[in-house]
């Protein structure tokens, strides 16, 4: 038996090149404010949290987390890592429970939910080292030869830029591409006319023959998305995502009962959370975060979850604690995939901290067999455009 003897926490504070905001880049819930100004501020992630979960052999685990990293900081210092240290890492799903059970009353969502995500990552990291096996095999192992992977950028810009990003994504082998929508209920029909463009000029590149998925990121609202349904029905994409704001869960089903699937998930966070969405028949598609849900335990039984109700599970934004329960798990068909680029809206800053991230071929990627837990380190490549925080 080991013993888990140390928890670190550090939040990496991007401080190098950005893409700076475009306007009608993506829309997003703030906008239905009236701020002026960056209306998807609050949305970018220029941070990063690293959990580091130690044993007393010295081996190391490796969680992450993305969202509100200060405030995941302080409550896995505070709350979480007292939790954990002297105790087993294989006795993951009771320490599962005991996090999650002993702050109920404040972080069955959000901010505790993501801190519990980030130390149960860092387990299963560190009992795939101890063993060493890859996180995939300790979860049920290779289901697929290779991930399938959807191109995921295309934020709503000029139109000859964007079918010129489209080319770029197709020669390079991929078969399904996710585009953004600039434009929502404050823009009116002029709006709508620029978000149909854009369809129409993406679908005109990629071909009738690839998947088209089309996102939305709670910028829109009930009664704007059935009049854009119709509209966007002959474009053929295979699904809408994130129409409306997440705990809009009626409107979700009411949407989801018409002619275009409709996706979410991404700001679910919990079991029960994601049987609610089941059972309302809310989504046609599954989109947890692992590094949101709780963990790699969590997202196993949401994945069971759906599985029994025959929804697919494709979660937000690639990145290795995705794709190690994409490939473990039968009813994950493909993952998402965001190129290497500059830091622009954030989830591009895994690449920046972490190496050890599989780059896409030809529209999917490959994880390796003999390479124990997740298969990430922290990198060291780009330590002068951070600033850390311990």
């Amino acid at each position: 038996m080991t013993r888990i003897t140390r928890v670190r926490t550090r939040v990496w504070n991007w401080t190098g090149k950005t893409v700076p905001p475009a306007g009608h880049f993506c829309t997003n819930a703030s906008d239905a404010l009236y701020d002026r100004g960056d209306a998807m501020g609050s949305f970018r992630f220029h941070q990063w949290l690293t959990c580091e979960v130690e044993c007393e052999d010295g081996t190391v685990g490796i969680g992450n987390a993305a969202l509100a990293p200060r405030l995941v900081k302080s409550a896995i210092d505070q709350y979480f890592a007292p939790m954990v240290i002297g105790e087993d890492p294989f006795d993951y799903a009771y320490l599962w429970e005991k996090m999650y059970r002993k702050t109920h009353a404040w972080g069955r969502k959000g901010v505790g939910m993501t801190a519990i995500s980030a130390v149960d990552i860092a387990i299963w990291d560190l009992m795939g080292k101890l063993t060493g096996k890859p996180v995939f095999k300790l979860l049920g192992g290779r289901t697929k030869e290779a991930i399938p992977v959807y191109y995921s950028k295309l934020y709503a810009g000029p139109v000859a830029e964007m079918q010129a990003e489209a080319e770029t994504a197709k020669a390079a082998g991929y078969t399904g591409y996710k585009m953004r929508f600039g434009y929502g209920p404050k823009d009116g029909p002029a709006g709508m006319r620029e978000n149909l463009k854009r369809v129409e000029a993406v679908r005109e590149v990629i071909g009738w023959d690839a998947d088209l998925m089309l996102e939305c990121y709670m910028g829109w609202n009930l009664d704007y998305t059935r009049r854009m349904l119709p509209k966007l029905e002959r474009f053929e994409p295979r699904w809408l995502e994130e129409p409306v704001i997440a705990d809009d869960i009626h409107g979700y089903a009411e949407l989801n009962r018409g002619p275009i699937p409709i996706s979410g998930g991404e700001h679910e966070f919990t079991l029960m959370g994601f049987r609610q969405l089941l059972d309302m028949k809310a989504v046609s598609v599954i989109q947890y975060d692992t590094n949101r849900v709780g963990g790699i335990t969590a997202a196993q039984k949401i994945n069971a979850l759906a599985e029994a109700y025959q929804v697919p599970v494709i979660p937000h934004a690639g990145q290795m604690h995705n794709y190690h329960l994409t490939m473990a798990n039968y009813n994950c068909p493909m993952s998402e995939y965001f190129p290497v680029h500059d830091v622009e809206v954030g989830n591009e800053l895994f690449y920046y901290v972490f190496d050890g991230d599989p780059a896409a071929e030809n529209g999917v990627l490959q994880l390796d067999d003999d390479l124990p837990g997740l298969g990430l380190t922290i990198s060291d490549r780009h330590l002068a455009d951070f600033e850390i925080e311990e």
